[in-house]
């Protein structure tokens, strides 16, 4: 069983936290509209780090944990693009100027971060302790789901947003009212996204790797495809089936750890129907809106995940 040392945690987070910091000094010393080739660079750079962390991780550890690693990423990543959804909201209902815009990305990125290394505490602390997380996690998915997929073509409502409305009426700046909306969402991300890396893996390490790795690469992601997002006409629909999907996978484990003779799904099966997933709900998407142009997805079709917090 592995194990993660003082020394691994060590480097780990002393890697995040110098990215962490050199995006925060460069979006502060240069503020400035990042472009299509910037924006593909850091994307591709931010990718080739978390491959390489990867491999080096399944290399120490073995490639079981390697696969759930690169499992974990995958779901973080898939479930981020919701987050640029809502990002695109807030950015042009407060009118943020361009070259601003990686700065405040940033801020929502730490933010987002720091929030869920509690969660992730939390959480293993839970199914630690209680085995019926695995089932209150599992159905808390799948219910997650149920509401992406019946609200898949809405759009969230930062007007709506209680917090967001206290703070405008204490006279808050453009500037400051799109930090608290990223904040609040932020919450609600982490409620989201938790749970469903614990259906692949149980190791509190590697949760908080794939969320770091995938919350760093968020920022040039979302200058690279904010153009194509409403492209992606069945996104909702792709989440919502990987939701359901972890969410039956932890209530299987649920019942296996009181019954041997329930199956479990293996991590193999996870990475490849998360792929598959996605890989048709990508190509279906592109398909659909080159037939029917008219079909484009709204900015944020992800209302349900976010309603929470309005």
């Amino acid at each position: 069983m592995f194990e993660s040392t003082i020394a691994g945690w060590a480097v780990t987070l002393a890697v995040i936290a110098g990215l962490i910091a050199f995006d925060l000094w460069q979006s502060r010393r240069h503020p400035h509209v990042v472009g299509l080739c910037e924006a593909t660079r850091w994307s591709l750079f931010y990718v080739a780090v978390a491959l390489l962390f990867g491999v080096a991780f399944a290399v120490v550890a073995g490639w079981q944990l390697g696969a759930q690693y690169f499992a974990g990423y995958i779901v973080e990543r898939s479930l981020s693009i919701d987050n640029l959804f809502v990002f695109v909201i807030i950015m042009s209902t407060f009118a943020v100027p361009a070259e601003q815009q990686p700065r405040l990305l940033m801020i929502g990125i730490v933010g987002a971060l720091a929030l869920r290394s509690v969660f992730i505490v939390l959480g293993a602390a839970m199914l630690d302790a209680f085995s019926f997380t695995y089932l209150l996690f599992g159905v808390a998915l799948t219910a997650t789901a149920v509401q992406l997929f019946r609200h898949r073509n809405q759009d969230p409502s930062v007007e709506d947003n209680v917090v967001v409305a206290a703070a405008r009426r204490r006279g808050l700046s453009p500037m400051l009212l799109a930090v608290v909306a990223i904040a609040t969402t932020d919450v609600v991300f982490a409620l989201d996204s938790i749970p469903a890396v614990f259906g692949v893996t149980q190791h509190a390490y590697i949760v908080f790797a794939a969320n770091a790795f995938a919350l760093l690469g968020l920022r040039p992601l979302y200058f690279l495809v904010s153009g194509l997002l409403d492209r992606l006409v069945y996104l909702s629909t792709g989440l919502a089936v990987i939701l359901a999907f972890i969410g039956v996978k932890l209530v299987l484990h649920f019942f296996h750890l009181h019954d041997h003779q329930v199956p479990e799904i293996s991590t193999g099966l996870s990475l490849g129907v998360i792929a598959i997933v996605l890989a048709i709900t990508t190509i279906a998407s592109l398909i659909k809106v080159r037939r029917d142009p008219r079909s484009r997805a709204h900015a944020g079709s992800l209302r349900a995940s976010h309603e929470r917090v309005e």
